[in-house]
């Protein structure tokens, strides 16, 4: 018998976790029952922070779903952390649809959000429009990200002239790695400062629902923020921003070479999932797994 059996307050105190944790949660989402491109232009106008988590399958997506995110990113990114590539650049739009098909599956309240990958957009205003219809029809995806500012102005405009929500992003762009040939911080120097803020007014007057803003200065970061009527959402932007977003991997402590300054690491899982393998590995070598509780 289990021990929730023997002791008759033991299910009392469950329920009472239980409860407390359901309530914890329920305090993070708020007022909102489901999150929409609306939801987030009003959490901007009420000054409440924006939380958003990349998320690339089923079972993380229910995971930070129910935990109350309020913005999930399947990111390009998925190319590094699910793939191993050194770069963005590989991932395809068959792979972008097939994890955010699973991250959708995965949710109930939050905003889906889904890159567009690197070739499906620049230059040919159609080919973006397929992408994105393509992402919406076959993944149930709520809106797509893109980078770059006025060089993407055609591609933005097409696409929302479908109807289709669409999310900038500007400051460092992964996607345009080999043009600037480093992950340093983006616009330091007035002049670059002055062109992400024109890109970004054109964004929000193109109709863009929100604006990611990628490793630049913190002080850069809180003048956009300021300008816009629509949410910025920072990461590596600092704290005056609307919101912000990590990487899942990196926040969770999966991942152990990437150590930007603007990340904070919630967690060791790589630690905690390498330790629990080699426990069960001795377990198994050792006869001890399964013993006679765990077999039938």
């Amino acid at each position: 018998m289990s021990t929730a059996q023997n002791d008759p307050d033991s299910s009392t105190n469950a329920k009472g976790a239980a409860s407390e944790g359901s309530s914890d949660a329920e305090k993070r989402k708020g007022r909102y029952r489901r999150i929409t491109t609306h939801v987030l232009h009003e959490m901007k106008e009420r000054g409440e922070k924006i939380s958003m988590l990349t998320a690339y399958d089923y079972s993380m997506a229910r995971i930070l779903d129910d935990a109350g995110i309020d913005v999930l990113l399947v990111g390009d990114s998925a190319s590094n952390v699910m793939a191993g590539h050194e770069t963005t650049l590989p991932i395809t739009l068959d792979q972008m649809i097939d994890h955010a098909a699973s991250v959708v599956r995965g949710i109930q309240r939050t905003l889906v959000v889904v890159d567009l990958p690197f070739g499906t957009y620049q230059s040919n205003p159609m080919r973006a429009l397929d992408s994105s219809i393509r992402i919406m029809k076959e993944a149930g995806a709520h809106a797509i990200k893109l980078e770059g500012g006025r060089e993407v102005k055609k591609s933005v405009q097409k696409i929302l002239e479908a109807g289709i929500p669409v999310m900038g992003h500007l400051g460092l762009t992964p996607q345009s790695i080999y043009k600037f040939g480093t992950y340093t911080v983006r616009a330091k120097e007035e002049e670059e400062a002055e062109r992400l803020l024109d890109d970004a007014v054109l964004l929000e007057k193109l109709g863009c629902f929100a604006l990611v803003l990628e490793k630049i200065p913190a002080e850069l970061g809180k003048r956009v923020a300021e300008r816009l009527t629509i949410p910025v959402i920072g990461i590596g932007a600092g704290p005056h921003v609307d919101g912000q977003v990590l990487v899942v991997h990196d926040m969770l402590g999966l991942t152990k070479e990437f150590n930007p300054r603007f990340l904070r690491r919630y967690l060791d899982l790589y630690a905690t999932i390498k330790g629990a393998v080699e426990d069960y590995i001795d377990d198994v070598k050792s006869r001890d797994f399964p013993n006679k509780k765990e077999q039938y």
